[in-house]
């Protein structure tokens, strides 16, 4: 898939835990060896470093999760789409500081050896569903939305030549900006130079157009940059005016049209990277 003319590169997702076994201890070996894959072809690396997971195994440094200092390291998550209810999962606690300042030293460390040479790094989304009744690290909403912009504006201080991206999809206890969050974030991304993205581009549905979508059509033209993401989801949602899957041209026309996306990235299940590029 990397060598067809129609892909310009690849993003991978690499958990906390794999960059980083041991405290302090980073390895940054399957990033490099992505990386020299890619620039062998002449194509572009975008990472998403991923510190929550929708289902078990929670892939974050054994330290965050056993010593007391970082108050468990991590919250279970209850993980509810579109399509159903998911499993189990866990986010890291980045509301508690000191699990955040480890977290900004990851990102400091990979700044320090890849900045310039990614084209990207992305954080995920920002939804998520902390189970309140199994939490022990004292979640609140507030605590998490600042937590999550305080993390924004590391990432772009110290990613100077690389551009640093948050998805924002949806936020824990708002629907429709009843709390300032989603317009929040907007404002905070364009004045400190973040760019913008999604997990998820489903043309119209309704959860989104309530949510990030709006603010991506106001902002269009105004970040440094926006990457939706078409995953594996997205394909199993039908277009209520067709009854009939999303097409890749319904797709890069809402995420480009209408989100103003400048990458748009795609799972390996897409049925269109399966036939010969055109």
């Amino acid at each position: 898939m990397i060598d067809r003319p129609d892909i310009a590169g690849a993003q991978v997702v690499v958990p906390w835990k794999a960059l980083e076994p041991q405290k302090d201890q980073y390895d940054f070996s399957a990033v490099e060896e992505a990386l020299t894959v890619l620039q062998s072809r002449h194509k572009k690396l975008f990472v998403q470093v991923q510190d929550r997971f929708f289902s078990a195994p929670t892939r974050l440094p054994n330290y965050l999760l056993t010593d007391p200092a970082y108050a468990g390291g991590a919250a279970p998550t209850t993980n509810e789409s579109g399509l159903g209810p998911g499993e189990p999962g866990a986010v890291a606690a980045q509301w508690v500081p000191e699990v955040r300042q480890r977290f900004q030293s990851l990102l400091k460390a990979l700044a320090d050896r890849f900045d310039g040479r990614l084209a990207g790094v992305n954080l995920p989304e920002t939804a998520t569903q902390v189970d309140p009744a199994k939490d022990r690290s004292g979640y609140t909403d507030e605590s998490y939305f600042r937590a999550e912009l305080d993390n924004m504006a590391f990432g772009a201080k110290v990613f100077k030549r690389t551009q640093f991206i948050q998805y924002v999809n949806f936020w824990p206890g708002e629907w429709n900006n009843d709390h300032g969050y989603m317009e929040k974030t907007f404002e905070f991304a364009q004045a400190h130079g973040v760019g913008l993205g999604g997990p998820d581009v489903l043309p119209n549905r309704p959860a989104q157009m309530e949510n990030s979508y709006p603010f991506f059509e106001r902002y269009r033209g105004k970040l440094p940059m926006v990457a939706m993401a078409v995953q594996e989801p997205d394909f199993e949602y039908t277009n209520p005016s067709t009854g009939k899957p999303y097409t890749k041209e319904e797709f890069v026309d809402f995420g480009g049209r209408r989100l103003g996306a400048d990458v748009m990235f795609w799972a390996t299940s897409a049925p269109w990277l399966h036939r010969t590029a055109s």
